[in-house]
């Protein structure tokens, strides 16, 4: 097939769309709306021009499980965009790629060196595939209560102890901001004959803004999950996977494929498409802008005084290699108030919605669609509540982070026979699912690992606060299951 002149004011996907639309076909196939003829309290709802693109996979518009036309063309675009040997469009959210980036290089019993401090879409995939976590413990800030990165002796001691390991995976940044020194951490994976791959869910605007944090693909690694719709502009659930040259992008599309579905939605895939081109073309700019609203906001929050709005002046070289300005991350725990209670009383008083809340920490998301006139009405309704709820702190819990002890395999857990217990009565034991506050989805228990008293008191603490606890069978946590 003839490559495309990487012409960065084409998107090939939503052109298709487009010239599909003034065919004014006559639909017999799926789906069963008919473009929205069927379904008249949904086309009110989005509208004629969205559900009349709502269509299926057929000859003129590709298909996302081999494409070979106008998806092919997006993707190639997409790589150049971000300088990846191939980019594939993800309907499945970074979640999907995620799994598909980790079992596109583990098998059962092969082993994985990773931060414990992932989103669980990671552990999920070795729940899948079988493969062994091999955790590089994070660092932790002990004021902010928050995880950082992986330093690099951390990893090179990993590498040396597991040297059967297949790859190193790395967040790129972490949910706060905080980068690794992924340069040095693709060179030591690559050195012991093993891949790096990158979580960059939060990381989009890594790839156009100027003086950021290195992206994956420029620093060298081998697959990146890329998380369009966060930073970069595009629909929830769309989604990224980058590969490099090291890579064989027709095995990772086998392994998309055994997950995917085989009804990818135009209307992700064309906003993957309309979102790379925008990024191209005034990427630059756009997140000149969201790191120069995110400084004013650090200096006028930090004014306020009890809050500290945190950034680059955290770095140390190693476990805070890197810092990126478009997070607006705030430490709360200082005027006596939890994260999450910060980020109830902005909802539910102020109708201002962040990105999330945990014990000691908010996180107010920058991006491509924010305005200055907005982050003033945040930072004043901050202040607000300082003066009208500010309490002594004592008492509040600051730890975010506790080692785990890992007993088996997350597999094995998951699938092993189990009991539920009410979780007062659980220390000791092994747990075998999930729980985690979300956001950010970070689990404080994933399968296989020994419950502890810090643990539960961590948890009962989170629920106490109104922080929002999924993962685990029992909806409110009052049980939990364990290996018998």
């Amino acid at each position: 097939m003839e490559k495309i002149e990487m012409d960065q004011t084409r998107a090939p996907i939503y052109e298709a769309l487009e010239r599909f639309r003034e065919m004014r076909v006559v639909p017999f196939d799926v789906p069963g709306h008919k473009h929205g003829k069927g379904n008249p309290e949904l086309t009110a709802f989005l509208g004629e021009k969205c559900v009349g693109v709502d269509v299926n996979s057929m000859k003129p518009l590709d298909n996302l499980c081999h494409p070979v036309s106008v998806i092919r063309d997006a993707e190639l675009l997409a790589a150049d965009a971000f300088g990846a040997k191939h980019a594939f469009l993800m309907v499945g959210g970074t979640t999907s790629s995620v799994q598909s980036m980790v079992l596109s290089c583990c098998k059962q019993g092969d082993k994985i060196i990773l931060p414990r401090n992932v989103h669980r879409s990671v552990i999920n995939s070795l729940v899948l595939c079988g493969a062994i976590p091999v955790y590089v413990n994070p660092d932790v800030d002990r004021r902010l209560g928050i995880s950082l990165g992986m330093s690099r002796e951390h990893v090179r001691k990993a590498i040396a102890e597991h040297p059967d390991a297949v790859a190193v995976l790395v967040n790129n940044p972490t949910y706060y901001g905080i980068c690794s020194d992924l340069r040095a951490i693709v060179k030591m994976a690559h050195d012991a004959g093993m891949l790096c791959l990158a979580d960059e869910a939060h990381g989009t605007h890594f790839y156009f803004g100027d003086n950021m944090p290195v992206s994956a693909m420029k620093a060298g690694a081998d697959m990146a999950a890329v998380s369009m719709h966060k930073s970069g502009g595009s629909l929830t659930q769309s989604s990224l996977l980058l590969i490099g040259e090291n890579v064989n992008e027709r095995h990772v599309r086998q392994i998309i494929n055994l997950t995917q579905t085989t009804s990818g939605s135009y209307l992700l895939m064309s906003s993957l498409d309309i979102s790379r081109r925008n990024l191209a073309l005034r990427g630059k700019e756009v997140f000149r802008k969201v790191i120069e609203m995110a400084e004013y906001a650090r200096e006028e929050i930090n004014a306020v005084g009890g809050y500290y709005a945190y950034g680059r002046e955290l770095i140390n070289g190693d476990s805070i290699f890197d810092f990126d300005p478009t997070k607006l991350s705030v430490h709360t725990r200082d005027i006596g108030l939890a994260g999450i209670e910060v980020y109830d009383i902005l909802r539910d008083e102020y109708d201002i919605q962040i990105e999330f809340g945990d014990i000691g920490n908010i996180l107010a998301y920058l991006s491509i669609g924010d305005r200055m006139q907005e982050l003033e009405r945040l930072v004043s309704a901050l202040a607000e509540i300082k003066r009208r709820y500010k309490k002594d702190p004592d008492g509040l819990l600051s730890q975010e982070y506790i080692d785990p002890e890992v007993v088996c395999s997350p597999q094995e857990a998951f699938y092993s026979q189990k009991k539920s217990i009410p979780i007062n009565e659980s220390s000791g034991f092994v747990c075998s699912e999930f729980v985690m506050c979300y956001p950010p989805g970070i689990p404080i228990l994933a399968p296989g690992e020994r419950i502890t008293k810090d643990i539960i008191d961590y948890i009962q603490y989170a629920k106490a606060k109104g922080c929002s606890m999924t993962g685990s069978e029992d909806p409110d946590i009052n049980n939990i299951n364990v290996l018998v």
